[in-house]
């Protein structure tokens, strides 16, 4: 299989060509090389790497800027995903899109399954809409795609949850961590590994995957410094607390009943995703 990955560069990125060079040749574009809204130049990547599957990694993931440069956000997260699928469908190639919980609104109990509606107007910050409008746009381009929503997503590169809170460990006597936010936190290795589990079954659609369980920012904090012998003390807060420009869900866990039953696999606790990386994030860095 041959395989090109946009966003090749991020988090997520490097461990797609991680994963999915096992599985064959992969060719890997970014930015500056690469602007995913210029449709001559996903025209002229894919003549020039020959892939049988795209994965479109490349996204705006600035969630607190996109609030006041919502226009780039959405030039990135929606046409990006349009132009990608359009110049696909035209050559018959499938897509892989990865998008996000932060497509849904609020809930109370109880986790988002891919069944759930997603409206653009109810997604709680600018991130969210432009993220929900990018796989409307895709799915009016081509039926030939896996849109895949993870959350809270950590990998050696990335300005993720788990390298902010061993910064701040490392120059703080003492942590506060919210504890009103509950996720799915996810490790890029393990959502790389589940892509190409996914893409093997040729069953296009829309997928939830990240790691097994669920936690507040608060425990997971409290799991990170602990699998990195780090012992000092860490306080729960709300997370009025710490006022940001984008609203958040205080519950946003997505079912990955899906992926489980159309693969026959499940991914593995967030705790053991989270060792895993402890593990190998100085030797990726």
């Amino acid at each position: 299989m041959r395989t090109l990955i946009l966003g090749s560069k991020g988090q997520l990125g490097r461990d797609l060509q991680r994963i999915f060079s096992a599985a064959g040749f992969v060719a890997g574009l970014d930015l500056p090389e690469l602007d995913i809204t210029d449709e001559s130049a996903i025209e002229a990547a894919l003549e020039h790497a020959g892939p049988d599957l795209v994965l479109n990694a490349a996204a705006y993931t600035d969630v607190e800027a996109a609030e006041a440069h919502f226009e780039e956000a959405l030039r990135v997260n929606a046409l990006g995903p349009r132009v990608i699928g359009r110049v696909c469908a035209k050559h018959g190639l499938p897509v892989v899109h990865y998008s996000t919980d932060y497509v849904f609104p609020e809930r109370d109990a109880g986790a988002w399954s891919e069944d759930d509606p997603v409206d653009p107007d109810a997604a709680l910050n600018a991130y969210g809409r432009s993220k929900a409008l990018g796989e409307i746009a895709l799915q009016e381009e081509t039926d030939r795609f896996y849109i895949i929503r993870t959350a809270w997503l950590f990998g050696p590169g990335g300005n993720n949850f788990v390298e902010k809170i061993l910064r701040a460990a490392a120059t703080r006597p003492a942590l506060k961590v919210v504890d009103d936010e509950t996720g799915c936190p996810t490790h890029t290795w393990d959502l790389a590994d589940a892509t190409l589990k996914l893409v093997g079954t040729g069953r296009f659609g829309i997928y939830h995957i990240v790691n097994r369980g669920e936690c507040s920012r608060y425990a997971y904090a409290r799991e990170i410094l602990r699998l990195s012998g780090i012992n000092i003390p860490v306080t729960p807060c709300s997370s009025s607390e710490y006022p940001t420009a984008a609203k958040r869900a205080r519950r946003s866990v997505l079912s990955t009943a899906r992926y489980e039953t159309v693969t026959g696999e499940r991914t593995r606790l967030w705790q053991d995703a989270l060792a895993h990386y402890l593990e190998r994030r100085l030797s990726v860095l």
